[in-house]
């Protein structure tokens, strides 16, 4: 599912009422007031019907006879959806969900370094080159982190990989504020640059290794966290 694109008032409201569920003010279960809600966020009927709509969709609200409208089981959320792995890490770190995460990285990502070896084109090739640059600039370190997987993600060349974006871009994103955070990271610029260069040769075997080195230095530094 994409990511909420929603501004404004109607927006707001759909940012507050997650951040009550993800910063665990409501549990797995729990009702929830409407009429208390809509005076609590000042917001008119309408904004808040559509807000629970769009909560609904991504599966972390539901409404049933007797239990009225009450938060899910975590079970039922969404969690491949961009704005729920937003919303995860801006409440209380999970170290469960950061393992999950450092796991289906570990799946994709060397196998998509692998495929790029063989399959980029020069100008993918380019895209992986520049967001290295700004990384090792560090004007904005999180976000050229990001422009180096999506560009590692489309160079894999399969259209189903790059829609892995939506869920380990965010996460991705996530981690990463936490890492740099806590200025306990070491230089990332060395293992990405390990990366493309293997990818620059069309060495297959070798970026798949490359990339396996940088998640296990990328999870190290969230051990340091943990």
């Amino acid at each position: 599912m994409a990511a909420y694109s929603g501004r404004g008032l109607h927006g707001q409201t759909v940012e507050a009422i997650a951040a009550m569920i993800f910063g665990g003010e409501f549990k797995e279960g729990d009702a929830l007031d409407v009429v208390a809600l809509q005076e609590r966020l000042g917001v008119s009927s309408t904004a808040l019907r559509e807000a629970m709509k769009v909560l609904t969709a991504k599966g972390l609200i539901g409404a049933r006879p007797k239990l009225g409208t009450h938060v899910r089981p975590r079970a039922d959320w969404n969690l491949l959806d961009g704005d729920v792995i937003r919303w995860k890490f801006a409440g209380r770190p999970d170290p469960g969900f950061l393992h999950d995460l450092h796991e289906l990285r570990s799946i994709v990502e060397p196998s998509v370094a692998r495929l790029a070896a063989r399959r980029r084109t020069p100008r993918q090739l380019e895209e992986l080159e520049q967001a290295l640059e700004r990384m090792a600039a560090a004007d904005d370190p999180v976000q050229a982190d990001l422009d180096f997987h999506r560009a590692l993600l489309a160079a894999g060349g399969n259209e189903l990989l790059v829609r892995m974006d939506v869920v380990m871009g965010a996460g991705l994103a996530g981690r990463d504020r936490l890492v740099h955070a806590s200025s306990g990271s070491d230089d990332p610029v060395p293992s990405h640059l390990a990366v493309l260069e293997a990818i620059r040769r069309g060495d297959a075997g070798a970026a798949e290794a490359a990339m396996r080195d940088l998640l296990a230095k990328a999870w190290r530094d969230v051990e340091g966290l943990l």
